[in-house]
This record gives structure tokens, C-alpha cells and sequence, in this order.
């Protein structure tokens, strides 16, 4: 997959999706810049990206992923598979349903992904060097450019949806302590049931990621 460097964007994400609607890059394509201005988070949050932290966005056409994954599953899909690199490099991160890195009990980085015709964007932010107030940050020393390399090297061949999802379900208790948002409703995870699409039963609803 092609990795552009970038110095400086407003949203990795926000610039991919608008060069691949302009005809400017296709699928595959990685972008990541050294700072970001206006990151994108979850439920239109933004996320602060701080100088030396990791940001990138990716496309990959729904063809040259695995059958059995899911649309609704794919920001999962894309984040359990950079947890496990991670913990290969010896980090204790875990990945708190749907699409949220944690250590321990702090935040320290997440993924969107949007669908663009047949294409699916994502986008991860990740603290690897320094944390705003209240996250954390990276609990081994990684070049960004070195885990960017290695991360797309996994998506170049990667692995089906039921390999992941059959390391993702042991983890999964640990999101259990924690809460989630169904639309405006913050929900806790504690009686959560993780079902095998990635989705969850909590509070007799049935809840899809869709970011």
C-alpha cells in the first residue's frame, strides 16, 4: 500500500476522502501527516493531535478484504488488528468496544471509518509519544513510521474477520467496566453481549458499531 507523508492537515481522513473523491488518489492509499489540526472522533467529537503522535488514514476497497468482515465491523476489524502488532511489540493496550485503544483505564487513541463508493476509509489517531490532559499515551517506544510500515504490510494480505474476532471476544470483558453511546444514551457495557457480526445486545438493544 502507498504511504504519503504530509506535514500538516486539518483531518488525515477528511483530506483522503476529498482526494479520492477528486480522482486525485485511489484504493490502496495510506495518508498520514506529523500534525493535525482537527481530527476527527467518534460522534462527531474532534480529537487533539499532538505534535509526534501517530495520525493516518487508509482506503481499501471492500473487494480486497475478507469475505466474512462485515461493513458494520470494520473499525474493529481495522483497530483489534494494530492492538495485536501492538502487544507483539510488547504494549498492554486493549481495544474497548467498538473502536476505542486504552491502557488501562485511560483512552489513548480510536478509529472512524466511513464507506466512499466501494471504498472503506478509516481513520486512527494514536497517542505514541505525548497525551493531552486526562488520556495517556503509548506505554512502549515505537517509531511511527516503523508500526505505520508494519501495520500496512498486515492489510496488504489481511487475516478474516472470525480469526480476529475469536482473539477480540476474549478481550472483550474488559470494555465491561466501561460505557458506550446509543445515539444521545450513554449505555454501560457491563451487561453487554458481544455477538459474533461485532455487534452487542445491552439493555434489550442490539447495537452496531456504524463508525
Amino acid at each position: 500500500m502507498q504511504i504519503l507523508s504530509l506535514d500538516s492537515v486539518d483531518s488525515t481522513q477528511r483530506y483522503l476522502l476529498d482526494a479520492l473523491k477528486k480522482g486525485k488518489h485511489a484504493s490502496p492509499v495510506c495518508v498520514t501527516a506529523r500534525h493535525q489540526e482537527s481530527g476527527r472522533g467518534s460522534r462527531g467529537n474532534s480529537w487533539s493531535g499532538l505534535d509526534g503522535n501517530l495520525f493516518f488514514s487508509f482506503s481499501i476497497s471492500r473487494r480486497d478484504l475478507p469475505n466474512d468482515l462485515k461493513l458494520e465491523s470494520s473499525s474493529i476489524y481495522f483497530t483489534y488488528i494494530l492492538k495485536e502488532l501492538l502487544a507483539e511489540m510488547g504494549s498492554s493496550l486493549w481495544l474497548k468496544w467498538p473502536n476505542d485503544f486504552y491502557l488501562d483505564d485511560k483512552k489513548i487513541g480510536g478509529a472512524i471509518t466511513n464507506l466512499y463508493k466501494d471504498e472503506l476509509v478509516c481513520g486512527i489517531g494514536l497517542n505514541t509519544k505525548v497525551s493531552p490532559e486526562g488520556f495517556s499515551k503509548m506505554d512502549i517506544e515505537i517509531e511511527n513510521a516503523t508500526l505505520l510500515r508494519h501495520y500496512m504490510a498486515i492489510l496488504n494480505n489481511p487475516p478474516s474477520w472470525k480469526k480476529i474476532f475469536s482473539k477480540y471476544e476474549i478481550e472483550f470483558v474488559k470494555s465491561k467496566r466501561h460505557f458506550t453511546h446509543s445515539g444521545d444514551t450513554k449505555l454501560s457495557l457491563e451487561n453487554a453481549r458481544l455477538l459474533d457480526d461485532g455487534s452487542i445486545e445491552c439493555d434489550g438493544q442490539r447495537i452496531f458499531s456504524l463508525r
